[in-house]
């Protein structure tokens, strides 16, 4: 019992779900980081291909098998006409706006196109966008209601 006396016991117990608003921050913050982790690849000249698993059937067997596939991921900044880097940020097909009517950040470099990234990525965490977040949820999950 000394052992355990040594410790700091709490009633608490693991919840089974997390809230809908962490879980929309999770995701997104996800999808931030592999931007991130894009934008970091392009400037060393690197491929970034995380991978995803697919299930697919054997056409000769009918066995189900797992496959690690490489997982495409698109780029959400452009250059714009005056030369400078924008990006915007995305909920699913959904472009999320920042400020009202303003849905990109222009950026100088790539530097600091990484820096925005991780900066928009922090303010995620924070809970700064989940207004925005939530609307763009809602109109994703209206598009798949009527189906």
């Amino acid at each position: 019992m000394s052992n355990l006396a040594s410790l700091k016991l709490v009633a608490s117990k693991k919840p089974r779900s997390i809230a809908p608003v962490q879980h929309r921050r999770n995701k997104m913050g996800a999808k931030l980081w592999e931007q991130i982790q894009l934008a970091k690849s392009q400037m060393e000249g690197t491929v970034f291909a995380p991978l995803k698993y697919r299930t697919v059937i054997d056409r000769e067997t009918g066995i189900r098998r797992q496959v690690e596939l490489p997982k495409r991921v698109k780029p959400w900044w452009w250059v714009s006409q005056e030369g400078k880097v924008c990006v915007s940020v995305k909920y699913g097909s959904y472009t999320i706006e920042l400020a009202r009517g303003k849905p990109s950040v222009e950026v100088a470099s790539a530097n600091d196109l990484i820096k925005t990234l991780e900066t928009i990525k922090v303010a995620v965490e924070a809970g700064e966008l989940d207004a925005q977040i939530d609307a763009a949820s809602n109109t994703l999950r209206s598009g798949f209601r009527g189906k």
